[in-house]
């Protein structure tokens, strides 16, 4: 695939990464693709370029809409490498282009892939008319990075607003009514949740200050995955639910196990919560993909967390875990613990107190079982997943 007409005189020009299954960390199963964007008119503009690796990929399918020498402007949306990095190599061919970037991306910029640039910097409602269109530029600082900004397109009403409202989805088709929906939106949360979550607050003050502004949005072109031409209103009223943290009754089971113990008080749970009629996500860590588990903790209610005691402390992948966690800050979610241990008790206290730290809300009650459950301590953890089920229920 080397170019598509998004719009008239408007090209994707990016390229898909169909083999890449890490994203420092993110596990990416579907692959992802590097957004570029063409605007062919009296001016001609790219909006971002490709990883670094992409970039001979870019510069054919630039040819194939211009001589990438006739290019009068590159907007930098974000300077991160997987969108900027291929910048050096372009502007051998674009000479004379000027790179448009937002006042805190400039140092950014600079700092990643040197000085060699005419830059010029752009800050929230900047306009530049390249012809029939004009361009506008919104600073979105920390949606993901403090550079960070979206480009709209005022003539044709679309928004190219970089990470926001992307996904790690290679697809041979480009837009959203092309694919399936459920996958689609299965990787848009997953990216929210793995990517923009901790900044959820940030994420609902744009999306009001952008309808204060008076936007009309036709089509979002992000720079990650499928484009939103056909219902761009899907993918933002999924934004505001899941930044003001609107979830369902859901419980999310994660935790580990040495020789089944704690495995054996995670099912009891899980039927105690199944049987209130409340759906239970339950999550191995050492068998589990820590992205998967943040996109189903996303929308969910409550997440009990199990660990054994190791060396007076909680087993690692759940370390791990809880720092992951933490990090990507989940908003109004209950936290509950259990675990068991052998001859000293350490992991649920450890448990309870980087949560505690990290300012989420924590069950006042928690268990611990030494050895292996017998069948009234089973029946105890039954009875403690029917707690937390009315817990979220209100009741």
């Amino acid at each position: 695939m080397s170019t598509i007409e998004i719009s008239k005189d408007i090209f994707w020009v990016g390229v898909i990464d169909w083999d890449v299954r890490d994203f420092h960390g993110y596990q990416t199963r579907r692959g992802t693709t590097y957004n570029a964007y063409l605007i062919r008119d009296e001016k001609k503009v790219l909006v971002d370029t490709v990883k670094y690796t992409f970039s001979n990929d870019l510069i054919k399918n630039i040819n194939v809409i211009c001589n990438p020498e006739e290019i009068d402007y590159i907007v930098i949306n974000h300077i991160e490498m997987d969108h900027a990095s291929a910048l050096p190599n372009i502007i051998k061919h674009a000479k004379n282009a000027k790179v448009i970037v937002s006042q805190r991306g400039r140092d950014g910029l600079i700092k990643h892939y040197g000085s060699n640039y005419d830059i010029i910097t752009v800050k929230t409602g900047d306009k530049l008319n390249i012809g029939k269109r004009t361009l506008m530029f919104i600073e979105a600082p920390m949606l993901h990075w403090p550079d960070s900004m979206f480009t709209y397109i005022l003539d044709d009403g679309i928004l190219m607003p970089n990470d926001a409202f992307g996904q790690h989805y290679a697809s041979s088709q480009r837009f959203d009514d092309e694919v399936d929906q459920s996958i689609l939106m299965e990787e848009a949360s997953k990216y929210y949740a793995n990517i923009i979550m901790p900044f959820s607050t940030l994420v609902e003050k744009k999306i009001r200050e952008i309808s204060d502004m008076g936007i009309k949005i036709r089509m979002i072109a992000p720079s990650h995955g499928i484009i939103w031409r056909s219902n761009p209103s899907k993918i933002i009223e999924a934004y505001k639910n899941w930044s003001t943290g609107v979830s369902k009754n859901k419980v999310i089971i994660v935790y580990d196990s040495m020789w089944g113990s704690t495995s054996m008080m995670a099912r009891a749970i899980a039927n105690g919560i199944i049987s209130q009629g409340i759906e239970v996500k339950f999550f191995k860590l050492r068998e589990s993909d820590e992205t998967e588990i943040m996109m189903e903790i996303l929308d969910a209610k409550a997440i009990i967390v199990g660990s054994p005691t190791l060396n007076n402390s909680m087993f690692p992948s759940v370390a791990s875990f809880l720092t992951y966690a933490c990090g990507l800050k989940p908003m109004g979610k209950l936290w509950a613990f259990f675990g068991s241990y052998g001859w000293g008790k350490g992991a649920v206290k450890q448990m309870k107190e980087i949560v505690e730290k990290a300012g989420f809300h924590v069950y006042d009650r928690s268990i611990e079982i030494q050895y292996v459950p017998t069948s009234k301590e089973l029946e105890e953890c039954f009875n403690f997943g029917r707690e937390i089920a009315s817990k979220i229920m209100g009741k």
